[in-house]
């Protein structure tokens, strides 16, 4: 049987069910407004429910070959391609974004089977009368706090590539198509507890963060909740965290840079899932002898859009995601009114769903609020500069440092400012959402502790262990 498009159940033991005291939350379509699902809150006797599924399966888990465990990773995939326009379906009719802006979970799972050789362990003959071993096991149960709601189906799989059992908690902004995905996890064949999904909200988190058997946990989010979560973690049971927190991401543009690349590029960036995406290029920095053309033909490119049901082609913005952080970000746009210039639109649109009109802002000083603090909406606030070091040192003026982005031609300066930059990930002559699933991707300062995906993806899912073993050395015939 097909599943519903709107399961709004929990996921617990390969089977969907409601919450134990029935429980729900309401969610709302951010383009319409209108009522679309009420979803089940997972209170504490169903975490505790689901993390001893979780426990029971883990040791029959751990103890399959790999190539088993990624076979049953593989059929998940084959799944998700199958059904991959009733995902995105799914996803756009909460996010207001359309199939061109959800992750392609085939490369995600792809990039995990270019990890398994890293899994590996060491050894070591420089103690006489002893061989040392370095063996990698998983950790057990583990925890994915929140999914990121502006990419609702990116799971961290390679924990079960590990060996380690999975709970995963979607956010409360996007909980559809994280559900309709463990029909697919039951149909793949995976054991009972191994992959299992809650929903709920920060209270739902919380109990992740904190059980007491639970003994790694990931978040993906705000830093203000990666905080909690890290301090819950702590004073439980100290759990191993990785979190991959927001972003403030500055844009250089050099005087060299090529403009018919450059000007694009940084209008997607920030257009991109309307601006709701940690990458996104908020900060652009414009050298001054090329501020005047490059703001001209940005307003050009970033004023071309179209509002509209996200399932129709010919709209290229979609909704902010509710009604709590449409006002946030109409608050940062009157400190921005208030600090600086507006350049370009500014406004809430005046009809039914949750959009914001692309801004732009300029003479805005280096200390706003909006300037230095995240936004996640189709707000960008461009400055212009005068010397090389003179934008390091502003782009770099940031408690954020998850990503950043250099335009120029001079591949000295482009090796020179990137090794400067203090940013996770730093592309040349693009910007975001270009990233590599094979290479790691996480956030320096408070942008996060932690990497993920990568070669490396599966090994940070596992602890390390040393054995060392006596060898008697002395011969006898």
């Amino acid at each position: 049987m097909r599943p519903h498009c709107h399961e709004t159940r929990l996921f617990i033991d390969n089977q969907h069910c409601s919450s134990s005291k029935e429980e729900t939350f309401r969610l709302c379509n951010p383009c319409t407004e209108e009522h679309l699902a009420d979803i089940a809150i997972a209170l504490k006797e169903d975490v505790d429910r689901a993390v001893e599924c979780a426990q029971k399966a883990q040791p029959a888990w751990a103890a399959l070959p790999v190539q088993q465990r990624a076979a049953h990773l593989n059929r998940l995939a084959d799944l998700l391609d199958r059904e991959a326009t009733k995902i995105n379906e799914v996803s756009s009719t909460r996010l207001g974004e359309g199939a061109r802006t959800t992750a392609d979970p085939r490369i995600q799972l792809d990039a995990i089977c270019m990890g398994k050789p890293s899994v590996l362990g060491e050894s070591s003959l420089l103690t006489p009368g002893q061989v040392g071993l370095s063996v990698r096991q998983p950790f057990g149960v583990c925890g994915d706090a929140i999914l990121p709601w502006n990419v609702p189906i990116t799971m961290q799989l390679a924990a079960v590539a590990a060996g380690n059992t999975l709970i995963l908690k979607s956010s409360e902004k996007a909980p559809l198509s994280a559900a309709f995905v463990g029909h697919l996890i039951a149909e793949a064949g995976f054991p009972p507890g191994v992959i299992q999904i809650l929903s709920g909200g920060g209270a739902t988190g919380k109990l992740l963060a904190e059980h007491m058997h639970i003994r790694k946990i990931s978040f993906t989010g705000s830093v203000r909740t990666g905080r909690l979560v890290a301090q819950a973690a702590a004073a439980s049971n100290l759990k191993n965290v990785s979190l991959e927190l927001g972003g403030k991401s500055p844009t250089l543009v050099f005087p060299d840079a090529d403009l018919r690349k450059a000007i694009p590029a940084c209008s997607q960036s920030i257009q991109f899932n309307s601006g709701q995406a940690c990458i996104a290029g908020s900060r652009i920095y414009v050298h001054e002898s090329i501020s005047h053309e490059f703001i001209k033909e940005f307003k050009k490119v970033f004023g071309t859009y179209q509002h509209g049901d996200p399932l129709d082609k010919s709209t290229t913005l979609g909704p902010i995601a509710d009604e709590i952080q449409v006002k946030k970000v109409v608050e940062y746009i009157e400190i921005g009114k208030r600090d600086g210039k507006l350049e370009m639109g500014g406004v809430r649109v005046e009809s039914k769903g949750f959009f914001i009109e692309p801004t732009v802002f300029l003479n805005v000083p280096d200390h706003s609020k909006i300037n230095v603090e995240e936004i996640f909406g189709p707000v960008v606030i461009i400055h212009t500069f005068k010397h090389e070091h003179e934008a390091i040192k502003r782009a770099n003026d940031t408690e954020y440092g998850l990503y950043a982005s250099i335009f120029t031609r001079d591949v000295d300066r482009a090796l020179r400012v990137s090794k400067a930059l203090e940013a996770g990930t730093v592309t040349v002559n693009t910007a975001a959402p270009t990233v590599s699933q094979e290479l790691p991707f996480g956030g320096w300062k408070g942008s996060g502790m932690g990497r993920e995906v990568g070669i490396d993806a599966v090994k940070r899912w596992t602890e390390e262990k040393t054995i060392l073993i006596k060898v008697d050395e002395k011969h006898e015939c």
